[in-house]
């Protein structure tokens, strides 16, 4: 039986619909907001998946184009493999859910989030979020603690939740708060420079209505929610894991509390083979346990190096930076090169320059066609030393390449500032801790390097958290290497400029972040940042003056809207026809400016020439080289422009009396003309004679 439960969230109302769909999943609902309808299915296995040390959680976020009447484009009419838009949902999805479930429990859950209905002004993204955390208290599986969403803009100095098209479009932020009733969860935004303290209280504004839905999802499951079942939680045998930690522990603190990260990494990796060693032949089935245990000590050791001896893995300063290297213009045929070093994490970032059609076309549920900034970020198995084969890019390079996206998208100038296409590619040379706020410095460079007029340098960095179990106490750290980041429980990564942040990602691995936390993060980070800003100016602090010699040259000119269609002809003939002969990439605005780009600027300009004659007017009183087309026993044709002729009276051909047209002229003959009248019906009247007279007097007085 289908009931429904609602309430207002920024004067909209929120909808959930359970028992109407999906009978056989564990828990299934419609979640709306608006017209925006999202479809959530939760399920889990039976039993625990064996032999795996993770949890199996699996988020998927589904876009069907018939929710806002598309039919996909291409020969094969229906979906493909997920957007990038998709995966990046997918991934905020889970980010806030994954710490929620209880520690050991590795029953397999999948959550799909599919995407049926979509009203511009109502994000399905923010939907799907609150739906996810909804559906899985509903069910049977072990999540107790709700999680709400929001997205808050910013116009003229107010917050706004959930901003319609519009006010998104006019806003400067674009912030998504994720939270439970206690704590923040995750936090996705972009923005225009913000300041610290707007953007700190942007957070908590969100997080306020926030808790108010959390409420509203205790009601939904107080009246509709099953039992709970109870998690079969997988642990290690306690006797086991007491006889290896009594012959294991201090070899494993000696070899941690090596700073040099190769060294400790060679007596970590010796300290297993001892222990190994020393208990394979007892416990032959129970190696998973004994790794397990490994990494427990590991984990233990430096989280109270951090958290109680204030002592970092490479025995750096809580708020110290790693040091810092950068170059530029080192790949002689690029367009642009940056090569960012941070200690041992180096990512280098070409940029590449194009033609305004060489966007990226968009075929999704948003309102966005196209990208005319795209940056795409590669992490090869060789920047950790490893020998894995290499397949397309995941959920992870996907999202760290938006992330450096969004933190430099508000600083790429306008296509009429600058009329190209870019596209950066971050190649990860090594990795040990935030690669993306490298990506985001190599990035940088890689723009001053190519020439391209960027507001300002911008540079990431990331914090960490070390917390007690209760989370009383807790330290944030500044930079974090791979061990803080893998050991401890946040990544909280910042990127900006000397003004403000463009960006921001977190998320946490315990139950949320403190305000205090937050504010904390928010600080240091700017520290940090002006720091790597400084590092990043002493080697290239401004774009060059010149475009490579390699990048393609952008010519612009401007013609009457109306003329387009004589540049285009019927079906492309006239425009494929100046490319074909010319070489040349051609773009055409609605308001009538043209932008010609080659390599070559003879190519360009005679391009250029082209769109000129087909687009000016005859005029009366002006001389043209023409080309006679026709000849009549009355006169000449000759066309004066591209598609454009004019009648040469025979009497207008010649001073003396002419008796045969073709005495003067033939079929493709170019000649002078001038032009002496233009009828009420637009019909040109041409005069050679008048042409040669008008040309001798003007070079008789030029002499």
């Amino acid at each position: 039986m289908s009931q429904i439960m609602e309430t207002a969230v920024a004067g909209r109302t929120l909808k959930v619909e359970c028992g109407k769909v999906g009978m056989l999943s564990n828990s299934a609902i419609l979640i709306s907001y608006g017209e925006t309808v999202v479809l959530v299915n939760a399920n889990a296995s039976d039993k625990p998946r064996d032999g795996i040390d993770f949890f199996p959680l699996s988020i998927e976020y589904e876009e069907r184009l018939y929710a806002v009447g598309k039919i996909p484009g291409g020969f094969i009419k229906r979906e493909g493999k997920p957007s990038e838009k998709s995966v990046l949902n997918a991934r905020a999805i889970d980010r806030p859910l994954r710490p929620l479930f209880p520690k050991g429990y590795r029953n397999d859950v999948q959550v799909v989030c599919t995407v049926v209905s979509v009203e511009q002004d109502n994000s399905p993204d923010i939907l799907a979020i609150n739906g996810a955390s909804l559906a899985l208290c509903l069910s049977s599986i072990p999540f107790n603690i709700p999680v709400a969403a929001v997205s808050v803009g910013l116009i003229e100095d107010k917050f706004i939740i959930n901003p319609t098209l519009a006010e998104r479009e006019k806003s400067t932020l674009n912030l998504t708060v994720c939270a439970t009733k206690e704590r923040v969860m995750m936090v996705e935004a972009g923005g225009h420079e913000i300041p610290e303290d707007v953007m700190y209280n942007a957070i908590m504004f969100g997080f306020e209505e926030c808790k108010k839905i959390v409420t509203f999802q205790e009601e939904v499951v107080a009246k509709l929610g099953k039992e709970k079942q109870v998690p079969v939680l997988h642990k290690v045998d306690e006797s086991i894991e007491k006889e290896v930690r009594d012959f294991a522990f201090n070899i494993i603190k000696e070899a941690m509390y090596i700073t040099d990260k190769d060294k400790r990494n060679e007596a970590v990796n010796a300290a297993k083979e001892k222990i190994s060693e020393q208990f394979s032949e007892k416990y032959p089935d129970n190696s998973a346990d004994i790794a397990e245990i490994i990494y427990g000590m590991q984990k233990e050791v430096v989280r109270n190096m951090l958290l109680n001896e204030d002592r970092r893995p490479d025995g750096r300063a809580f708020d110290q930076v790693r040091p810092i290297s950068c170059d530029n213009g080192f790949l002689p045929r690029t367009h642009g090169t940056g090569l960012f070093t941070r200690g041992l994490t180096q990512v280098m970032t070409v940029a590449t320059l194009g033609a305004l059609g060489d966007v990226q076309i968009l075929d999704g549920l948003g309102s966005e066609e196209f990208k005319r900034y795209m940056h795409h970020y590669n992490f090869p198995s060789y920047s950790v030393g490893e020998v894995r084969p290499l397949r397309g890019p995941g959920r992870r390079e996907i999202g760290h390449g938006a992330l450096a996206e969004k933190a430099l998208e508000p600083l790429i100038p306008n296509e009429d500032e600058f009329p190209y296409t870019i596209r950066l590619v971050s190649e990860v040379l090594s990795s040990n801790g935030s690669t993306s706020q490298a990506s985001v410095c190599a990035s940088t460079l890689a723009l001053l390097d190519a020439g391209v007029p960027i507001k300002r340098p911008a540079a990431g960095i990331a914090m960490g958290l070390i917390t007690s179990e209760d989370l009383s106490k807790e330290k944030v750290i500044t930079d974090i290497q791979g061990i803080e980041d893998f050991f401890g429980d946040m990544d909280f990564k910042v990127a900006g400029t000397e003004v403000g942040i463009t960006a921001i990602q977190f998320d946490t691995k315990v139950h949320g972040l403190s305000s205090e936390c937050i504010k904390t993060s928010l600080k240091d980070a700017r520290t940090a940042r002006i720091h790597i800003l400084e590092k990043m100016n002493a080697c290239i602090s401004k774009p060059k003056e010149e475009l490579s010699k390699y990048a393609p040259k952008t010519y612009i000119m401007n013609i009457d809207p109306d003329k387009i269609r004589d540049v285009i002809g019927p079906g492309g003939k006239v425009i494929n026809k100046i490319i074909a002969e010319t070489g040349v990439k051609i773009d055409i605005k609605e308001d009538g400016k043209i932008f010609v780009m080659s390599d070559d600027s003879v190519c360009a300009k005679r391009a250029l020439k082209i769109i000129d004659d087909l687009t000016r007017e005859v005029k009366v009183g002006e001389i043209y080289l023409g080309k006679v087309t026709k000849i009549t026993t009355f006169g000449a044709f000759v066309e004066v422009l591209p598609g454009k002729e004019g009648l040469v009276h025979i009497s207008k051909l010649d001073f003396a009396r002419v008796n045969k047209v073709e005495d003067i002229v033939s079929v493709g003959d170019e000649i002078l003309v001038k032009v002496t009248e233009i009828d009420n019906q637009g019909r040109v009247n041409l005069s050679r004679k008048d042409a040669i007279k008008d040309s001798e007097e003007k070079d008789s007085k030029e002499e």
